[in-house]
């Protein structure tokens, strides 16, 4: 799958992991970097329901149209589906065969 990042900082900082233990700590920079390099090596997110560790699953409320995969708990690694226009199933939900792009918007306690 392709991964892209809001900006060319997020862009560094999930690339290097000295730059993400600094900001998270060792054991999440690893979570963070495992979960990065799962999403780069599906075809498509439907691929991703197989990796149970993962959870990934759609959000709702203030983060609909956002998606998410475990890190450490509580944070989650939270991203969108970069296509335009969104592939959609009949029902107008989100086709998750069809998602081979994502947008990391970043990691954020879902919770708080």
């Amino acid at each position: 799958m392709k991964v892209s990042f809001q900006t060319s900082a997020d862009q560094k900082l999930f690339s290097d992991l000295n730059s993400l233990r600094k900001k998270f700590g060792d054991e999440q920079a690893k979570l963070i970097q495992r979960r990065l390099n799962q999403l780069m090596d599906v075809n498509t997110l439907a691929d991703l329901r197989t990796l149970h560790q993962v959870r990934c699953h759609e959000l709702g409320k203030n983060r609909a149209g956002q998606l998410s995969v475990d890190v450490k708990h509580p944070y989650r690694l939270l991203f969108l589906a970069d296509h335009e226009p969104l592939p959609t199933k009949p029902d107008g939900g989100l086709d998750w065969n069809q998602v081979s792009a994502v947008l990391i918007v970043g990691i954020v306690d879902t919770h708080a």
